[in-house]
């Protein structure tokens, strides 16, 4: 008996490990500011937690940034949709919650 498996197609590639860093510049600075907004959601957990948020604003709106200086094929996971949509939707959310950190007041502990 012959074995029925098919042999491998010539245009195949041998199984690749896995890449384990970003492919572009944007995908890079993507981490960073991911990584920024774990900082953020940590200190919002620790207790202070407008300074967490303004952390949160501004890894917001340096992604708004940084988007909109980065060119289309460069900005890697920062491009959803158009660049201009991308900047303003970022820094409007980045801006309200600055906004929100001041405007709050402070409640009794």
């Amino acid at each position: 008996m012959t074995d029925a498996s098919p042999p491998p197609a010539p245009d195949d590639e041998p199984d690749r490990p896995p890449r384990l860093y970003p492919s572009t510049v944007g995908g890079a600075l993507y981490l960073l500011v991911m990584a920024a907004t774990a900082v953020g959601i940590a200190i919002v957990g620790l207790g202070p937690w407008r300074s967490g948020v303004r952390v949160l604003a501004g890894a917001l709106l340096a992604a708004a940034s940084l988007r909109l200086l980065l060119p289309s094929k460069d900005a890697g996971m920062l491009a959803v949709r158009h660049r201009a949509f991308d900047a303003v939707l970022l820094t409007v959310i980045g801006g309200s919650l600055i906004f929100l950190t001041y405007s709050i007041p402070d409640q009794p502990v």
